[in-house]
């Protein structure tokens, strides 16, 4: 267990234990290991509470900030970025280090009226208002224990949440007006806020054109719909920078893992009362608090449906990977606009080399069973069902008996341009590293992808294993999602390879 943070006073301890696990969370997603993890979550945990301390003290009001989540994670984001320029970039993931040298990280040192419209909307909403958007859209909290968190009525909390989605959306629509618009972009506003309002309105195709190159109308036009569950996506993107789609989907399972947790929790139970016991209270909720915690992080770290064995087939390694991300993302405007959250095609791993006929090695085990391809309903999404079938089976090639591996096509949302997949890999031997190959029908063309890097050349697309995933045992399991545009039909991909070896669908 890493060393923790420790609280000095009550306030401090229960900011602990509400926000210690987002910390960690997103630190993690940061780094290059568990330990450079645990190192920037102290050190950016410390400096959020600093920062809480001077902007409430000594001005007789509490001045305009982020909720303390949201304040905390961009405290991450601005220790990772001190890293970086102090000379600890190498504990750093490279996707991170990247987009700190992009534009887009520089909008957040950039004149207010520059910087995401999302985050603007928050910090204009009030300070309730704001936790209550944040809690239960981008955490996915349940919502009588957000009420509960922040002494609301959980018989009116739905109503209240309704309210401040509206607010938000205005919010977000008044901050695009005044941000600083070429007359092009100034010109869609009208049209943009009219087509968002309603799943019914067609997104004419000039407008389409637009949101495919103009990187902020695309994301206010996520900040602005009020179906398909995008709003989650945008809050996050917004709030930290980087890596919002992982972010939200660790949050997610990670609400999960709490809810399965049962009653007890610390989210759920009043300390106990009486003279004498409000010590021993708090100290049994922080401990409760680091307990869930350190649960909820490793149910983020593990992929979906692992085994205990598959789990512990590698006891040194120093993190998982992000399995089955389905946050609810806005549209990448294009390839050449995306955000670089991938990472670089140049730190995948070279394919294993060809064993001599002379190694010797004990057979690889057979396959374990075929886990259930059954998947977890999309959690948070606040509009309808995500378009298409998400148990959809790509087309393979090859004889089921003699397949490298099993391979299931998730289709997680979808909307009028773009789309988010899931593609979960079971192989049949070990593997030090993998590329997995595919194609597309219909001209789709991935803008973003974690857990893998990408190349696509044509229809045809490589995901390549990063630093940290590339090792799997036989019968275990992988997984990498995506973004990508599609126009007129989007059909699943085929002629699946793993290593440049036939999969059969799961």
């Amino acid at each position: 267990m890493p060393d923790l943070p420790s609280p000095q006073d009550a306030t401090e301890e229960a900011l602990f234990s509400e926000c210690w696990d987002a910390v960690l969370c997103y630190a993690d997603l940061c780094t290059a290991g568990s330990s450079a993890a645990a190192d920037l979550a102290r050190e950016a945990f410390a400096q959020g509470i600093r920062q809480l301390r001077a902007e409430e003290a000594g001005t007789g009001r509490r001045s305009s900030r982020l909720p303390r989540i949201p304040l905390l994670l961009t405290a991450v984001r601005a220790t990772a970025a001190a890293w970086e320029d102090s000379g600890q970039g190498h504990r750093l993931d490279p996707g991170l280090r990247q987009w700190l040298h992009s534009d887009q990280a520089a909008r957040y040192t950039a004149p207010p009226t520059e910087r995401p419209v999302a985050l603007r909307a928050l910090r204009d909403l009030q300070p309730t208002d704001a936790e209550l958007l944040w809690l239960a859209e981008v955490e996915a909290l349940p919502l009588p224990l957000v009420a509960r968190r922040l002494g609301l009525d959980p018989a009116t909390a739905a109503g209240e949440l309704a309210e401040v989605k509206r607010l938000f959306r205005d919010r977000c629509h008044r901050n695009h007006l005044d941000s600083p618009l070429d007359a092009e972009c100034r010109g869609y506003a009208g049209l943009l806020d009219a087509v968002t309002r309603s799943p019914a309105a067609d997104t004419p195709d000039d407008l389409s054109r637009h949101l495919a190159t103009c990187t902020r109308c695309a994301e206010t036009a996520a900040c602005l719909r009020t179906y398909g569950g995008q709003r989650p996506g945008a809050a996050a993107g917004a709030v930290i920078g980087w890596g919002g789609p992982a972010y939200l989907e660790r949050r997610r399972r990670a609400a999960r893992a709490r809810l399965a947790a049962g009653p007890g929790r610390p989210d759920t139970d009043d300390p106990a009362d009486g003279p004498g016991g409000s010590g021993v209270a708090r100290h049994a909720l922080l401990l409760a608090a680091v307990l869930v915690s350190l649960l909820a992080l490793a149910v983020t770290l593990v992929p979906t449906g692992d085994t205990a064995g598959q789990s512990a087939a590698h006891p040194g390694t120093d993190r998982r990977p992000v399995a089955d991300p389905a946050p609810s993302a806005p549209p990448e405007p294009s390839p050449s606009s995306a955000r670089p959250t991938t990472r670089p095609p140049s730190t995948r791993p070279a394919p294993p080399a060809p064993r001599s006929p002379s190694t010797t090695r004990p057979a690889p085990p057979a396959p374990s069973p075929e886990p259930s391809a059954e998947r977890t309903p999309y959690a948070g999404n606040s509009g309808p069902a995500p378009q298409g079938t998400p148990s959809a089976r790509p087309e393979t090639t090859g004889r089921v008996a003699t397949a490298a591996c099993r391979v299931a096509y998730d289709l997680v949302n979808q909307w009028p341009d773009g789309f988010q997949a899931t593609v979960t890999v079971v192989t049949r031997d070990p593997l030090d590293s993998w590329r997995v190959g595919f194609a597309f029908r219909d001209g789709q063309r991935i803008t973003q992808m974690w857990d893998a890097s990408v190349h696509q050349s044509g229809a045809r697309v490589t995901a390549g294993a990063t630093h940290y995933n590339g090792s799997v045992p036989a019968g275990g399991r992988f997984a990498f999602g995506f973004l990508a545009s599609w126009r007129g039909t989007n059909s699943p991909p085929y002629d699946i390879t793993l290593n440049g070896r036939p999969c059969a669908a799961a």
